[in-house]
């Protein structure tokens, strides 16, 4: 027999996700490539990262650094859509 599946009341927290991590150097995994940089802002088209790079290969996450890291710009603006999760850095 089908029964109706329990409903959950969803709360909405101010100043959470992204913005909690303004100022923060952040790991962003995309759909296609990992960005690294310090989040300096985040608006609901995109964010953008300061002193920004491309992680090629992470290496084990328990190392203290990337394996490639690769300098990308001063500045990196990064599609919401894009996002798949983010983290604040392990690393750096």
């Amino acid at each position: 027999m089908k029964t109706k599946p329990e409903t959950k009341t969803v709360v909405e927290v101010a100043n959470e996700g992204l913005i909690s991590l303004l100022n923060e150097n952040v790991l962003v995994f995309c759909m296609n490539y990992f960005y690294y940089g310090k989040l300096i802002g985040v608006n609901d088209s995109c964010i953008k990262l300061e002193k920004a790079h491309i992680i090629y290969e992470t290496g084990a996450f328990t190392d203290k650094t990337f394996k490639d890291k690769q300098f990308i710009s001063d500045e990196l603006y990064v599609q919401n859509n894009s996002i798949e999760s983010f983290c604040k850095s392990p690393k750096s």
